[in-house]
């Protein structure tokens, strides 16, 4: 993979499709925590027939390793003012962010922070928007344990991935994705894993992304797995209901049935074809894709 500079942190990303085809937007894809830009392979194989496709490795996972000096480094603003260098130093100007969990999350504040070269935003699994203390509380913890204790020889004990193939998701996934979680479960920087957690998830953080979307003048698209049980269809709804597109009848949010929370992998022929529809729609209209 080839490697860019961006704020002083080698990032690792990924190059698919017709980027000398202007007409188009580029498509740049944005993993979740704990988590890799492998995970987008699948889906960029089939978009990339038509798109320009980047992914990247966020910065302390993958291969984007490297100790930032931003104050709040690993906060969401954080990620995406490293989204919107990408963008510069690649010089998209025709962008369509499309994230998983908290990549989701990313995107829209990529969107808000450069709605210039940002014209629209695709979410799967991701949402929010409510903060429950209590269980905010438990999944900080949880989340900092999982972190904390993961030796090395953890990857060589037999079966394990194939319990991270059945982790999060409505039917099992092929047994190379539980072993690619385990690795990257492994390889993610201990400072970044428990940063981006704590810092992602306060209250402040929480109830600020449902002013961003309301504030949001491009189209804003959300995948909400029915079986999700780590981002629920409800607070996937939620958040999608404070963007203009919402009303009436939740016309951003396309549920996908049979799936948990990895929908591109879950369910992978329904989410290139209808992100394929949402793009070809705004495209050929010039505004919001409205689905049916």
């Amino acid at each position: 993979m080839p490697t860019l500079d961006i704020l002083g942190i080698p990032h690792h990303y990924e190059r698919r499709g017709f980027p000398s085809n202007s007409s188009l937007p580029t498509l740049v894809f944005v993993h979740g925590w704990l988590l890799s830009h492998h995970y987008w392979s699948p889906l960029i194989t089939v978009l990339s027939q038509q798109y320009d496709c980047i992914s990247y490795d966020l910065r302390g996972f993958g291969q984007s390793q490297g100790v930032s000096t931003h104050p709040q480094q690993y906060s969401l603003a954080a990620y995406a003012n490293d989204l919107v260098a990408l963008l510069e130093q690649l010089q998209i100007n025709h962008a369509w962010l499309v994230g998983h969990s908290l990549g989701g999350s990313i995107g829209i504040w990529g969107a808000h922070l450069c709605p210039e070269r940002v014209k629209g935003v695709i979410c799967l699994n991701a949402g929010g928007g409510i903060y429950l203390k209590e269980a905010f509380e438990r999944f900080r913890s949880a989340g900092e344990n999982l972190v904390k204790f993961r030796p090395a020889w953890l990857g060589n004990l037999p079966w394990l991935d194939l319990a991270f193939s059945r982790l999060m998701v409505q039917k099992p996934l092929e047994r190379r994705w539980g072993q690619q979680r385990l690795v990257d479960l492994l390889r993610a920087d201990g400072a970044a894993a428990r940063g981006s957690l704590l810092e992602t998830t306060t209250e402040a953080e929480v109830h600020l992304l449902p002013q961003l979307v309301a504030e949001l003048a491009q189209p804003l698209y959300f995948f909400a797995g029915q079986q999700d049980r780590v981002m629920e269809t409800k607070y996937v709804n939620y958040l999608a209901s404070f963007h203009g597109s919402f009303y009436p009848l939740g016309q951003n949010v396309i549920e996908v049935a049979d799936c948990g929370h990895f929908a591109m992998l879950e369910q992978l022929p329904l989410v290139a074809d209808k992100m394929g529809q949402i793009l070809r729609t705004a495209g050929d209209s010039g505004t919001d894709a409205l689905l049916v």
